[in-house]
């Protein structure tokens, strides 16, 4: 055997290669000249940008510049006008807040008043049924007023007062005339001739029958106890206080009030 063959082989596998290696397509060479324009101009676009973008920065920097020197000047003279605004309104921070101390003072007080007149209209409420029954029932209105759920504070004091104005006269009047009463032992809602001695005691008489009752305040309400001997007297009291008499001393029946008797129910 010879070598020939053997090295026709291996030429033969490396042409087959070359062959294959030379069949793959190839990038065309870009040609050196073009790449140096291309990145020629390239670098001349970024120049031209940066400098627009350079130019535009320099014109907004100058904008922006003014917008902040105006705006320290606004802010300087708005500062300047709340330190003369502070300075003008300092004495009327002063009054506004000694009024309202005041004001919160004049609450307070206005609620320490409300609890006195709640406390003075439940005593004068339950005074009534140790009233007289003549001035009981001319102070109707007023008492409906006091029993009404409260109302304004300046009308119940009008009221409260109306009421004791009214006591504080009556106790120091002798006052005489016709009164509707319910007497025990004696038909209801009856006419009695009546003498009232202050808010103290009082007399009722029934001539027709000749009777005659002693009226004086008690523990709990107005009561009238009968006074047999005392009719003469009292019909004579009468007559002198209507002035049909000439003035005399007349001796009539008068109740012991006590202290705790007389005094209103807290």
């Amino acid at each position: 055997m010879s070598f020939y063959p053997r090295i026709g082989a291996a030429s033969a596998c490396l042409l087959v290669v070359c062959a294959c290696i030379s069949a793959i397509p190839r990038a065309p060479a870009e040609e050196p000249l073009d790449a140096a324009d291309k990145s020629g101009k390239q670098w001349i676009s970024l120049r031209v940008e940066a400098a627009r973008l350079d130019s535009d920065w320099r014109a907004q920097r100058e904008v922006l510049a003014s917008l902040v020197t105006a705006m320290q000047e606004r802010a300087k003279l708005a500062e300047e006008k709340r330190d003369f605004e502070q300075a003008k309104t300092a004495q009327d921070r002063q009054e506004l807040a000694a009024m309202r101390a005041k004001s919160q003072a004049a609450a307070e007080d206005l609620k320490a008043y409300e609890t006195r007149l709640d406390g003075l209209c439940r005593r004068l409420l339950a005074l009534r049924p140790k009233l007289p029954p003549h001035l009981s029932e001319a102070l109707e209105m007023s008492y409906r007023t006091l029993a009404a759920p409260p109302g304004a504070v300046g009308e119940r004091m009008q009221v409260a007062m109306n009421v004791l104005n009214r006591c504080a006269q009556f106790d120091r009047m002798v006052s005489s005339g016709e009164d509707v009463l319910t007497l025990e032992g004696e038909p209801p809602n009856r006419y009695f001739e009546v003498i009232y001695w202050g808010l103290s005691h009082a007399y009722a008489v029934d001539r027709t029958n000749r009777k005659a009752w002693l009226g004086s305040p008690g523990r709990d309400r107005w009561q009238w106890t009968p006074a047999p001997g005392a009719y003469d007297s009292v019909v004579q009291l009468i007559t002198i206080a209507n002035d049909k008499a000439e003035p005399d001393f007349i001796a009539v029946p008068a109740p012991a009030i006590h202290a705790a008797a007389a005094a209103p129910t807290p």
